[in-house]
């Protein structure tokens, strides 16, 4: 099986969006995107420079937008009936839309009130992440909650995010457990954590807006790694998991367990394939990060 990840927020770079947008019906779909989220879209995927889309209300409709654009050209060249789909963080909307439980402007338009929320939610005291990379799992953990942190992703291969004050984050990157580097993270704030908690209500309110249907494909959650079934039970998790750890690792087991022969990671991608290199080794992964890199995906299918 091969699965389509969906990447979260940290994954853009400025400009990232101007090769997509010489596609057929790119800017049209990305103009709609960005009136549901109330972003120009195309303006900051295009010309924006980093601190401009590091705004977590840019960030995310920016991320799953790109994602859905990405998996429409894709999946206008291949049948991916087969594929499964999973994102990371806020690419839980993306993946949403990929799998048929959200209407791609719906999917937007949540992530739009989300990404304002969470905004909000960071501007009340000042918080971070930062990616621990490498050490023994246990004693990264214990160096975690010794800091006063939370994990909020982990990720698998060796990476665990830690997430809450930023004095508490440079206490953390003084005492690096042993064999790890500690990397603060491009995000503006403590995310999957109870430092969120304050988001979730505009989501939730607007989840009454949207249709929902259930998954047309294998769907993976980020809450514990299964399979979901249900599209409500995906969206209610889509709402409470703003305030809950990525289980990222979960999702890869789930992915193997079900068989994975290859992973395509949508735009802006890069992240999630680095990770994909050291937890599920001897899976060939592709990274779509500009409409060149479509080949190289339709070649992995074929091999499939």
């Amino acid at each position: 099986m091969i699965v389509i990840a969906c990447p979260g927020q940290g994954s853009q770079t400025p400009g990232f969006l101007n090769e997509w947008l010489e596609l057929p019906n790119a800017r049209e779909f990305m103009q709609a995107a960005g009136d549901a989220a109330q972003v120009d879209l195309i303006a900051h995927g295009t010309t924006s420079d980093a601190d401009v889309i590091r705004d977590t209300k840019i960030a995310q409709p920016l991320i799953v937008s790109a994602s859905i654009l990405a998996w429409n050209a894709l999946s206008t060249r291949a049948d991916l009936s087969a594929a499964g789909v999973a994102g990371h963080s806020v690419g839980e909307f993306a993946a949403a839309s990929v799998a048929g439980v959200l209407d791609p402007i719906d999917a937007v338009r949540l992530v739009g009130v989300r990404g304002r929320a969470m905004a909000e939610a960071a501007a009340t005291v000042e918080t971070g992440m930062a990616a621990v990379v490498g050490g023994v799992e246990e004693a990264v953990l214990e160096a975690i909650a010794a800091a006063g942190l939370t994990p909020a992703n982990r990720n698998g291969g060796g990476q665990i995010v830690a997430a809450g004050a930023v004095e508490n984050i440079a206490k953390l990157a003084d005492n690096a457990p042993r064999g790890s580097r500690v990397i603060p993270l491009q995000v503006a704030g403590a995310f999957h954590t109870s430092y969120m908690e304050a988001a979730i209500p505009a989501l939730a309110a607007e989840t009454a807006n949207v249709s929902v249907a259930d998954p047309i494909r294998p769907l993976w959650t980020n809450a514990d790694g299964t399979l979901v079934t249900s599209g409500t039970d995906f969206l209610n998790s889509l709402v409470s998991q703003i305030a809950q750890p990525v289980r990222w690792d979960a999702c890869m087991n789930g992915f193997t367990e079900s068989g994975i022969t290859g992973l395509i990671e949508l735009a802006p991608a890069g992240a999630l394939t680095g990770i994909a290199k050291r937890g599920l080794k001897g899976i060939p992964a592709v990274a779509v990060k500009s409409p060149a890199d479509l080949d190289a995906a339709l070649e992995l299918l074929a091999a499939a």
